[in-house]
């Protein structure tokens, strides 16, 4: 290629990012003592390695290689994966709970903003996309079954049971104002 592409920086930090959350996501699949989470993290985990390597082969398509980023990062990451805290704990030290939200727009939003990215590259990305937002439901929906068996409730954090809790409250409100109308209607004048 003749001109180093606007995109290469993209390729390579997804590559990178990718290939740490693989290892760390299978260190973590080796001490969970849930059946449940080992799958979720079992097919999450397929997936970032996956996507570390091909975006590395496209990468080097292109004609340059990945460039490693910071280690310590990965160093941490690696820690609290293989630790013995608990599973939710991990959801919420990788910000796993975070992900998914479904309300608000999200990393991936900005990817094809740069009009020159090639066909096999903008493929590459689609699919990339498509699964990490099924990746970030199905992580979503284990964190939320993991809080449920520990008997948390919604935090803070958790707009969309908040909405959903304050559009519950003024539903009821409505059913309550309706009822005491048709009372009202259906008691029998005085003469």
């Amino acid at each position: 290629m003749s001109e180093k592409p606007s995109y290469l920086g993209l390729l390579n930090a997804v590559a990178v990012a990718e290939g740490r959350a693989h290892a760390y996501l299978r260190a973590w699949i080796e001490v969970t003592p849930s059946d449940e989470v080992r799958q979720v993290l079992r097919t999450v985990a397929a997936r970032e390695g996956e996507h570390a390597m091909s975006f590395a082969k496209r990468i080097n398509e292109l004609g340059y290689e990945v460039r490693p980023g910071n280690e310590d990062d990965a160093g941490k990451a690696m820690k609290i994966a293989s630790s013995s805290r608990s599973d939710l704990e991990k959801m919420k030290a990788f910000k796993l709970h975070r992900i998914d939200t479904g309300t608000k727009p999200d990393v991936f939003d900005d990817f094809f903003k740069d009009h020159s990215i090639d066909v096999a590259t903008g493929e590459l990305l689609g699919r990339y996309i498509a699964e990490e937002r099924d990746s970030g439901r199905l992580l979503r929906s284990c964190y939320e079954q993991l809080k449920r068996q520990a008997g948390e409730g919604p935090t803070a954090g958790d707009d969309s049971v908040a909405r959903l809790e304050s559009k519950v409250d003024a539903l009821c409100r409505a059913v309550d104002e309706l009822r005491q109308i048709v009372c009202a209607q259906t008691m029998p004048s005085k003469p």
